[in-house]
């Protein structure tokens, strides 16, 4: 008897379709443009590498403007980059590597802004002796731990990456850069 070749699994497009209306809603719930959403979890669940502005819209079924409008934001924040196509008047877009980790690191000076805001609102509302100085100073004191913990996070994660492609990890960068530049969501 002969050795079976393993298969290559199946793709489920009804369930994908779903995945991505769900995570969109999840995003949008969030304050995340529902249509940026719908993109950008098309393009992680498409096998293909880039997808055309046509290719993005008849998988979910959007007008050309409303895609326009996801990848000009989607690009806007680092997550997509747009390839021109040799030849022709398209472009193509794609998820740009470690999009996800590159939009945290980004982020990072909405958590500053936010921690800063909170500590001015903190003293505005009489200190933290004050039920709602207290309360804005807990608010202060959580995003600058976060914002002092996080450069350890993302160099944690960039080792599992590391050891996930069987690489040697990467030296530690120290603390975050942010870009001020990115809006916030």
């Amino acid at each position: 008897m002969e050795p079976q070749m393993p298969q290559r699994p199946q793709r489920d497009e009804a369930a994908l379709r779903a995945f991505v209306e769900d995570m969109a809603r999840l995003l949008g719930d969030w304050g995340f443009p529902r249509m940026a959403g719908r993109v950008v979890f098309t393009l992680m669940a498409a096998d293909e590498r880039s997808l055309s502005a046509g290719e993005l819209a008849d998988r979910l079924g959007a007008s050309p403007a409303a895609i326009s409008g996801a990848v000009r934001y989607l690009g806007q924040l680092g997550m997509l980059t747009r390839e021109h196509i040799p030849g022709s008047r398209r472009d193509r877009y794609r998820l740009v590597d470690d999009s996800w980790y590159e939009v945290t690191v980004a982020k990072m000076t909405l958590l500053k802004t936010l921690a800063d805001a909170a500590g001015e609102g903190a003293a505005a509302a009489g200190g933290p002796d004050t039920v709602a100085g207290a309360r804005l100073a807990g608010m202060r004191d959580f995003y600058d731990w976060i914002q002092d913990n996080m450069p350890s996070l993302l160099d944690q994660w960039a080792a599992v990456k590391a050891a996930k492609a069987g690489q040697p990890p990467p030296e530690a960068t120290g603390p975050a850069v942010a870009d001020s530049t990115v809006r916030p969501w």
